[in-house]
């Protein structure tokens, strides 16, 4: 417990894969916060799940978002369901944290917005890759102007191809919202437009591949910003190789950063110059992915306490407009102006 204050009581919308991984396991081992309940559609999962990591109370959506002793929620629901639950656990007074997107459109993305001000409860956003140590680094960098004016950067998320035993909701378009894409594009610009601020996008084309059941199963993103900045994207669900493979790298006049590994050069004296900063190793050997999700928790439970104050994510609705032009000029076959 923090400061001999009370824990932070909290209850879980959904049961799935980041949910175990991620909230469940890092929430019931902090002293400073109770996991009161858990609700999935799936009640023999949710059952488990609670026996698991001794969570006491298995309820659905309605009655967790009731139960007074509750008072911050954590949406680990399917894309479709994010924005109606979110809105409605602000509505009922709850803090929030959404796993991404935090809606499928730009409006929605608004209307959650504009439920948490009304509300006057905090809401977070499941971008843990803002909340790792070389994210920080190379984005302090580029704000203090030490690679020069940025002309352009490039991200990938690439996993391997995995045999699909059953369709999940992932492979549900009426529930995801899009496929790869939105699976896996939606984390990599919001980093890339995080790095950089959230420059305002001009202009957007894109090209969708490998379409089964209404699903893309990869995309190619070409953007500019209104300042000239060049953004490539480029995600799939099929890389044929030996590991996964996510990459960024930003491009200046006076240098470059890449990550992962955070590699920064510059120049100095009219050559580049490695100037690297150490990094933190992950406590217990944990894999950066769950190191920055930990932080992220951390920051959500400590503003839910009143120790420190969340910003509401008002560029999400910048994000989301973004997808949105993602999947237009795909189904056009042109240019999109944002």
């Amino acid at each position: 417990m923090s400061g001999g204050r009370d824990p932070v009581r909290v209850g879980l919308l959904g049961a799935g894969a980041v949910a175990q991984i991620v909230h469940l396991p890092i929430f019931t081992e902090r002293g400073d916060v109770d996991v009161l309940a858990i609700a999935d559609p799936d009640g023999l999962k949710a059952e488990s799940l609670a026996s698991r990591f001794g969570v006491p109370r298995v309820l659905d959506d309605d009655a967790l978002l009731g139960d007074g002793d509750v008072e911050a929620v954590v949406i680990c629901a399917p894309n479709n369901r994010h924005e109606s639950l979110a809105v409605a656990a602000l509505e009922a007074g709850k803090h929030v944290l959404v796993e991404r997107p935090l809606a499928l459109t730009a409006e929605g993305a608004q209307r959650v917005l504009d439920a948490a001000r009304a509300a006057d409860r905090c809401l977070a956003v499941g971008m843990n890759h803002r909340y790792r140590p070389d994210a920080g680094a190379l984005r302090a960098f580029i704000s203090g102007g030490e690679l020069g004016t940025i002309t352009a950067v490039r991200a990938s998320s690439l996993t391997r191809a995995q045999p699909v035993v059953r369709r999940t909701w992932r492979q549900k378009p009426e529930e995801a919202g899009g496929g790869a894409f939105m699976d896996l594009g939606v984390q990599i610009v919001d980093l890339a437009f995080w790095l950089l601020d959230y420059p305002e996008v001009e202009r957007v084309v894109a090209v969708l591949t490998g379409e089964r059941n209404g699903i893309e199963d990869g995309a190619t993103v070409l953007a500019t910003s209104r300042d000239g900045i060049a953004f490539s994207f480029e995600v799939s669900w099929s890389l044929f190789a030996e590991a996964d493979r996510h990459y960024a790298r930003v491009m200046g006049t006076e240098g470059s950063g890449t990550l992962p590994p955070l590699q920064v050069h510059k120049q100095l004296g009219g050559r580049p110059v490695d100037v690297t900063p150490r990094q933190p190793t992950p406590r217990g050997g944990e894999n950066s992915f769950t190191n920055a999700y930990r932080r992220l928790l951390d920051e959500f439970v400590r503003s839910v306490a009143g120790e420190c104050s969340l910003p509401l994510p008002e560029e999400q609705v910048a994000l989301m407009a973004f997808v949105e032009a993602v999947y237009r000029s795909a189904r056009e076959g042109g240019e999109v102006r944002l």
